[in-house]
């Protein structure tokens, strides 16, 4: 009762076309979707947008040191450093503007409100994670007031740094 399957391929011809459907079938189907791919409309290539592909992505700003340096306002050091966390509320920071939230630590007044953004409290980084070369204590000190004052406070500006004097030589 056993039977024995025949060969598919009989003759030569079949091999010779099962040769060549097994090899040239799949090469032309890889070269038709090749061709297809690349068919799409090509845009024209502009100096711009290389130029914008091979930008670097990070760039340097060097800083005469021996310049005078420019203080960054209240509001500039709000933006740049504590708007990431007071705009939102964020980690129960208190919000900008908000006279509820501020009025439990406007008796602390600007010094302690200082020495706490300095120091950092709760959740907020120490200088509310600015570089101290980048913002200095008197930037911290005009941010403190920005806020403050935004939320219903009386600070007043804190004095401007006296400049050291040059070295002499």
């Amino acid at each position: 009762m056993s039977e024995a399957h025949g060969n598919i391929i009989k003759t030569p011809k079949q091999l010779i076309i099962m040769v060549f459907a097994c090899f040239f079938v799949p090469l032309i189907i890889i070269l038709l979707l090749l061709v297809y791919v690349n068919s799409g409309k090509r845009i024209a290539d502009s100096g711009a947008s290389t130029e914008l592909l091979i930008k670097p992505v990070a760039q340097l700003n060097f800083k005469d040191a021996s310049a005078p340096r420019e203080f960054q306002t209240g509001e500039q050091v709000y933006k740049a450093v504590c708007s990431s966390c007071h705009a939102s509320g964020a980690a129960g920071a208190p919000k900008f503007g908000d006279a509820g939230a501020w009025s439990a630590r406007l008796g602390k007044g600007y010094d302690g409100l200082l020495t706490s953004v300095i120091k950092g409290k709760g959740a907020m980084p120490a200088r509310g994670g600015a570089n101290p070369t980048d913002t200095s204590d008197y930037e911290l000190g005009r941010s403190v007031v920005y806020v403050v004052n935004s939320a219903g406070g009386k600070l007043s500006e804190p004095k401007a740094p006296v400049p050291a004097a040059p070295e002499a030589k």
